[in-house]
């Protein structure tokens, strides 16, 4: 394996010349994500892609050499899906970053995979249109990686998650090979859905390079915020779940505990906590905007909850800042293990007494926010990175202790009819579980999927399924 490895940098090097790179410092960056999984050794270099045919040559090499090969976009997922592992060649698309047609007459974007998701929202809201997907890492995560993981983020209640909004795809495969999928208008129900099959695929069947996106109107007419407090989150959660359950879909609801609070009220000099012991901020927009706020209102005030709306747009917007600094609010405190589950909306209020249960039982704060208009729920564990850990295993550093309390969350959710990840993918800290949700039949199958796409095992190896 060494003796191909010298031979494939030799031949990278030749190839690709600057666009190869064996910096220490960048092989290091590498090794990582926001997730904190670390991986145990140095990849065998870096591709800083700017074009279509440095993706195709690197792959080429790669398969042609027996390379693992691992795609990476930003590096900002949560999962460990974007590590580069020992010995692998990291494909990095951040370079490729260019905006490449704008329609707006059919309401669709062309992208290379490097745009940032805030960047394209920016270079199309002349025209009077956004793209939708939403993760609260919109600012600096890229439009490959949200199609990579399908993320979510705080507005996918209603304007869906980033399947939704892909049209089609270029994708390197795993032989160097280029594949396009879908279509450029808004129906088409030819052959297989190869384009919802890669959307999510956390670059286990190929490197996508190219997507053509839809864009939505920017909703028309007013945008009303409203701000409630609890005395208590699980109170909060039914709250949520009975604005859905009025047929109402706000384009923000997000829910947070009384730990997040403290937390954001420490970041922000803010004095949330204060108020109460949970905040449910929902945002309606659209021309049934104030009557859907005044019905919200209503709601939640039956349910317990102090709601007021602020004076004016402006002011809402920086509620909704609030609320998006909590990953950093977080951050502020420690090292941070950011997971992910989904349950059925009616389920939201059970989930968070579950979880409060967990960390009374483990001796932990859990501080956990929701994106309540679809049960999707984060819970934070701030801990001590572990120095003698097993970089290479599951653990990504974090304190056995703590993985066994994210595993009763895991289950938990399981058990209430949701799922292990609604958005944040498998990568490489849930792969373990992943069978626990989806069943022996389905993970072979999945399996089979993976080999059709990638028969020598190179694209992405040891993330997603469990090895």
């Amino acid at each position: 394996m060494a003796r191909r490895g010298e031979d494939a940098l030799a031949r990278l090097r030749e190839e690709l010349g600057g666009v190869f790179s064996v910096d220490q410092g960048l092989l290091n960056e590498v090794r990582t994500d926001r997730a904190g999984w670390v991986s145990a050794g140095l990849p065998l270099g870096v591709v800083l892609a700017t074009t279509i045919d440095h993706v195709q040559c690197a792959v080429r090499i790669a398969a042609e050499f027996g390379v693992p090969i691992v795609p990476r976009g930003a590096g900002t997922g949560l999962a460990g899906g974007a590590v580069g592992t020992p010995g692998s060649l990291v494909i990095s698309t951040a370079g490729m970053n260019r905006i490449l047609e704008i329609s707006p007459e059919d309401e669709f974007a062309v992208v290379e995979p490097g745009v940032i998701n805030q960047h394209l929202s920016d270079a199309v809201a002349e025209f009077g249109l956004v793209f939708a997907p939403d993760p609260a890492s919109k600012e600096i995560s890229s439009i490959g990686g949200n199609i990579a993981t399908n993320a979510g983020g705080l507005l996918c209640a209603k304007y869906g998650v980033t399947r939704e909004a892909v049209l089609g795809l270029k994708v390197v495969l795993a032989d160097g090979s280029l594949l396009a999928t879908g279509r450029r208008s808004v129906k088409g129900v030819t052959g297989l859905d190869l384009t919802a099959l890669l959307t999510g695929s956390e670059g286990t069947l190929g490197i996508i390079v190219e997507a053509t996106v839809k864009l939505r109107p920017i909703a028309a007419g007013a945008v009303k915020t409203i701000g409630a407090f609890f005395p208590d989150v699980a109170s909060a959660a039914r709250a949520s779940a009975a604005v859905t359950a009025a047929r109402i879909r706000p384009a923000v609801m997000e829910l947070m505990d009384a730990p997040s609070l403290r937390a954001i009220d420490r970041l922000n000099g803010s004095a949330l906590a204060a108020r109460g012991t949970a905040f449910l901020l929902i945002q309606t927009d659209g021309p049934g905007a104030v009557a859907e706020a005044v019905a919200v209102a209503s709601i939640v005030s039956s349910q317990g909850g102090d709601a007021e709306s602020p004076g004016d747009e402006e002011a809402g917007e920086r509620l909704l800042a609030i609320r998006r600094s909590f990953h950093w609010a977080i951050a502020a405190l420690g090292e941070v293990l950011i997971e992910d589950v989904c349950v059925p909306r009616s389920r939201l209020a059970d989930m968070f007494e579950a979880i409060e249960g967990i960390g009374l039982r483990h001796g932990l704060s859990i501080p956990t926010i929701a994106h309540a208009g679809d049960g999707n729920l984060h819970p934070n564990f701030v801990f001590e990175r572990l120095a003698t850990s097993d970089a290479a295993g599951d653990d990504a550093g974090v304190p056995l202790e703590i993985w066994a309390a994210a595993e009763e969350i895991f289950l938990t959710a399981l058990r209430f009819g949701g799922t292990l990840s609604g958005e944040h993918g498998v990568g490489v800290l849930k792969r373990r579980w992943l069978e626990a949700e989806i069943g022996t039949e389905s993970l072979d199958l999945q399996r089979r999927i993976k080999v059709a796409f990638d028969p020598a095992g190179i694209m992405n190896p040891g993330k997603v399924f469990p090895v």
